[in-house]
């Protein structure tokens, strides 16, 4: 849990990710943005290409920790983002979650959600 909260303490949308609890071959999924729904993507290499492209529309973002719910190998994020889009100006602020799914200390699998407690729901850490 400490490393996941550090994680995003280091992160800042736009700036280089740091890698180090990323398993190589992690995979994420996007369930946020319409054209990214169902697209995975895997490695470093897809981690960095899936952050360009949900950065991609805002002029400035910024993601910060609320919370972290679970124990053990599968935990859930949960954010507040606020971003305004590059081209209209308009501004957005809302909820953000993820799950994480980790072996060995390292995240294999992570997923975005608009909404906190689907995500909760998935981890299966919902009420």
């Amino acid at each position: 849990m400490e490393r996941l909260r550090a994680f995003w303490a280091a992160w800042t949308p736009g700036h280089q990710m740091d890698t180090s609890l990323l398993d190589p071959d992690v995979a994420y999924e996007d369930s946020t943005l319409p054209d990214h729904i169902g697209e995975v993507y895997r490695g470093y290499e897809g981690i960095a290409r899936a952050t360009e492209r949900w950065l991609e529309p805002y002029e400035s973002m910024s993601v910060e920790l609320d919370r972290i719910v679970g124990t053990g190998d599968r935990l859930v994020s949960i954010h507040r983002a606020r971003a305004k889009a590059r081209y209209t100006g308009i501004e957005e602020e809302g909820p953000l979650a993820y799950v994480w799914t980790f072996r060995d200390g390292k995240v294999i699998h992570f997923r975005s959600y608009r909404d906190p407690d689907e995500a909760l729901d998935a981890a299966g850490l919902g009420g």
